[in-house]
């Protein structure tokens, strides 16, 4: 198994190198810079979409707007946020959280451009229903000459989909929060227990389609993110005097890299805490990553550019809010320096600090909605690659390969789960960027005469 972790590691490192953060940063920046900033100028607009003001009950599609954003979050707002940011902090420290915040900003502009070509470019599965996704607007955008692409994206996306990092999140935080507390001795056979648990709540959601999995998460994203947040305001009024030396910090730190525990990149640090925010920023918020496209695609819309704008609120509410109250959580207790702990654990160190008796359970509560509504978006992205790849009539037996995959995550190292993802959803950007930025002028000319008819 040391073996195996140390194969995994060194894969992830390698395929986030330099090139991909070019394509990544660099690819989202021009996107930024061509779109004239679009994500900030037509926020307002984005606002309005989302509250279903423009909705037609006959455009194409399964699920609108809110519930396509809904499913979309309940993939980003996750462990990601919660987990990530952690494993960030307690390797980079507080530096880390700004090149978080780029990745956020860039990821913007990202999202418009792939989940406007989400819709734009919907194709058909072997049963004759329309589907959207990277792998189909590379196909019905670029042509069937860029199919390996495509199929190089549904392969990734296979194993990029797989939930065995928030599982394994979430069992080291009902261990540590719920189990160990009481005395009760945690190991193989409590997590076993644990992951057999999920399986079957899982299973009954995920067997019952996009429509169940949509209608489920719309209700519980929300209330999620609700609770987290007036958990971590709460935090933070009790630490407020030291709020204002760690905002400063955070910007600072960036560039000094003073608390930065990692392996050098472009020949210093502070390279090296970029790769750090900007990893953790794409597992957090999936910015070029390409896998909302699948539930923005399908979103009931005769209006790409909707859909775009729509999507672009993603990575705001993900990682500007979510993660940066979480951050903030870890910084103001100070258990980055106090604490050994990682991931899950360190933030509930924070969390017990702060609001004692029940921090800890408010977190777990909070965990396990991020972490179960995860496992629901996740597995209706698999079974999109899986469709793509072999036919709509197999895409079910990926749910099998999915549901025994939340053992695997139960039961397995932290360092192993979140680097076999993080190489993955490289994998998946590299395909996803490169077909976007072929792409966008068209997105670009459809934006014009979308803007020029509705907001005139």
């Amino acid at each position: 198994m040391d073996q195996l972790n140390e194969l995994i590691a060194e894969f992830a490192s390698l395929v986030w190198g330099l090139p991909l953060v070019i394509l990544l940063i660099g690819g989202g920046l021009y996107l930024l810079i061509l779109s004239r900033f679009l994500p900030f100028r037509y926020l307002g607009h984005s606002l309005d979409l989302l509250r279903g003001k423009y909705d037609d009950p006959n455009d194409p599609g399964e699920i609108n707007h809110f519930q396509a954003l809904s499913t979309a979050l309940s993939s980003t707002v996750g462990m990601g946020n919660i987990a990530g940011v952690a494993v960030a902090i307690a390797l980079g420290g507080p530096g880390a959280v700004f090149w978080l915040w780029i990745s956020a900003i860039v990821g913007m502009s990202t999202k418009f451009f792939t989940n406007t070509l989400a819709v734009m470019y919907r194709g058909k599965d072997t049963e004759g229903n329309i589907q959207g996704g990277v792998m189909y607007y590379i196909v019905e955008g670029l042509g069937k000459s860029w199919k390996p692409l495509a199929v190089f994206f549904a392969i990734a996306g296979l194993v990029g989909a797989l939930p065995v990092f928030n599982v394994n999140q979430l069992t080291q935080a009902i261990n540590s929060i719920l189990l160990e507390p009481q005395g009760i001795e945690t190991g193989f056979g409590t997590n076993l227990i644990i992951g057999i648990i999920l399986t079957i709540i899982t299973s009954a959601v995920i067997l019952g389609g996009l429509y169940r999995i949509s209608r489920t998460v719309s209700k519980l994203v929300p209330a999620m993110v609700a609770v987290y947040f007036v958990a971590v305001i709460i935090i933070l009024f009790v630490n407020i005097a030291e709020l204002p030396g760690y905002m400063s910090m955070i910007f600072t730190d960036a560039f000094a890299a003073e608390n930065y525990k990692g392996e050098p990149l472009f020949g210093g640090i502070v390279g090296g805490l970029m790769i750090l925010g900007i990893r953790r920023g794409a597992f957090s918020n999936e910015a070029g990553i390409g896998t909302a496209t699948m539930a923005h695609g399908a979103s009931k819309t005769s209006e790409p550019v909707r859909e775009g704008l729509v999507a672009m609120l993603g990575p705001a509410i993900d990682t500007l809010v979510v993660c940066t109250l979480t951050a903030l959580a870890i910084l103001v207790t100070g258990v980055w320096q106090s604490s050994d702990a990682n991931g899950v654990s360190l933030t509930a160190a924070a969390f017990r600090n702060s609001i004692p008796y029940v921090g800890d359970y408010v977190l777990l509560l909070c965990i396990a909605a991020f972490s179960i509504s995860s496992l629901f978006s996740y597995s209706y992205y698999g079974t999109k690659c899986l469709n793509f790849l072999l036919g709509a009539e197999n895409k079910h037996y990926y749910n099998y390969f999915y549901i025994l995959s939340i053992l695997v995550g139960a039961t397995t190292s932290l360092s192993m789960m979140i680097n076999l993802i993080d190489g993955f959803f490289a994998l998946m950007a590299i395909p996803t960027m490169i077909s976007t930025l072929i792409l966008a002028p068209r997105v670009m000319k459809a934006a014009r005469i979308y803007f020029k008819k509705y907001l005139k």
